[in-house]
């Protein structure tokens, strides 16, 4: 065994002391309150029928893509579904990525250069701090949603600037005030770009189609392995962007392409999120009852993660224990994951949940919190 692996054991042994030590486990049996599966899309028996009925119509889709998509791995579909996702989001380019993670990394490793700086919330992914490793630009945070510590960034910089953004925050279940930002990033020359991630689909197309600021951002990323129920990801942006990043950006030059299968699945999950807008109806319905139970929570009113901070991770451990024994499946999450004192349990709600399920899991978190 070579020589440092001590050092891992002991980095493994220690997390394990915490309780905080991470293993792949397969999901268990109970009702789901910690999947992204927002509109119930992954569970679908009717958009798996239509997804099944188009492999059966085309089995080749199932086949691998051979390769990059500059070599052998591009396709009719692949470009089909770039300009629909890109008509329907009201871009001029889209480019497909078999992941949200990818998309990031390609981002933020390629757009800026060492000569740049990149301001990102506090809370951004950790996609984006990975990527920006890779870019040698300065990276800096800002509190928060917090504006005027964010001017305050920009004010000191001298460099351009890119300003990185969730329209909806996946660990607080908050807002970026979205309109505020850009016409901060406008008015100080940065670039402003935005993760959909959480957003998409479970309010349309996301918060930039929303507020139409489509022509406010360079460029923004909405994944499909959510709210869709499918998986992979799409940078949104304009044509020099896209013809960029295939030139320079490596996650996107170097990797295999997914199948056409993955590219198809996409587009079938926008034709089914259209004809099913009673879901994200249902959806808010559900969070509202939630909300009605009056658990304290730093999660916007109408959105579908919702946390509660337990400050004291064996507090929080047992209370997880408890909900899955009575057959709730929800996530705490530790730090490092988040900051020491904000540990939480992070509820996701459903279209597909009841209100009876709702209100009972509020009733044993009270009974603990």
């Amino acid at each position: 065994m070579p020589s440092n692996s001590s050092h891992f054991q002991e980095s493994l042994d220690k997390r394990k002391g915490q309780g905080t030590l991470r293993r792949l486990r397969i999901p268990s049996d109970g009702i789901d309150f910690y999947s992204n599966d927002y509109l119930g899309f992954a569970k679908s028996r009717e958009l798996q029928h239509l997804l099944l009925q188009k492999v059966m119509d085309n089995p080749q889709l199932l086949s691998g893509s051979t390769g990059s998509r500059l070599i052998s791995g591009n396709s009719d579909i692949a470009v089909s579904v770039e300009n629909e996702i890109a008509q329907k989001q009201q871009f001029e380019s889209a480019l497909l990525f078999p992941s949200g993670y990818n998309a990031n990394l390609a981002l933020f490793s390629t757009l800026p250069s060492r000569h740049d700086v990149v301001i990102v919330d506090e809370q951004i992914h950790r996609s984006v701090h990975d990527a920006c490793k890779l870019s040698n630009a300065k990276k800096l945070k800002f509190r928060h949603n917090d504006l005027g510590d964010l001017e305050n960034v920009l004010k000191r910089q001298k460099a351009h600037c890119y300003i990185a953004i969730e329209s909806l925050y996946s660990m607080e279940g908050d807002f970026a005030p979205l309109e505020e930002i850009a016409a901060i990033a406008k008015e100080y020359k940065a670039a402003l770009i935005v993760d959909e991630a959480h957003a998409f689909g479970v309010f349309g197309y996301g918060l930039i189609e929303k507020y139409q600021l489509q022509h406010q951002v360079l460029a923004a990323v909405v994944t499909y392995g959510k709210a869709l129920g499918t998986h992979g990801a799409a940078i949104l942006c304009n044509e020099t962007v896209k013809s960029y990043l295939i030139n320079f950006a490596s996650p996107f030059i170097y990797t295999t392409s997914a199948q056409d299968f993955q590219w198809m699945s996409i587009q079938t999950g926008y034709e089914f999120l259209d004809q099913n807008h009673h879901l994200a109806i249902q959806l808010q319905n559900n969070i509202k009852t939630f909300r009605s139970q009056n658990l304290p929570s730093p999660s916007a009113e109408t959105s579908p993660v919702q946390a509660i901070i337990i400050p004291d991770n064996q507090r929080l451990k047992e209370l997880q224990q408890n909900l899955s024994e009575e057959g709730f499946l929800t996530y705490a999450i530790y730090s490092p994951t988040v900051k020491e004192g904000s540990e939480r349990l992070r509820i996701c709600l459903h279209s597909f949940n009841t209100a009876e399920e709702i209100v009972k899991l509020t009733e044993i978190i009270k009974g603990i919190y």
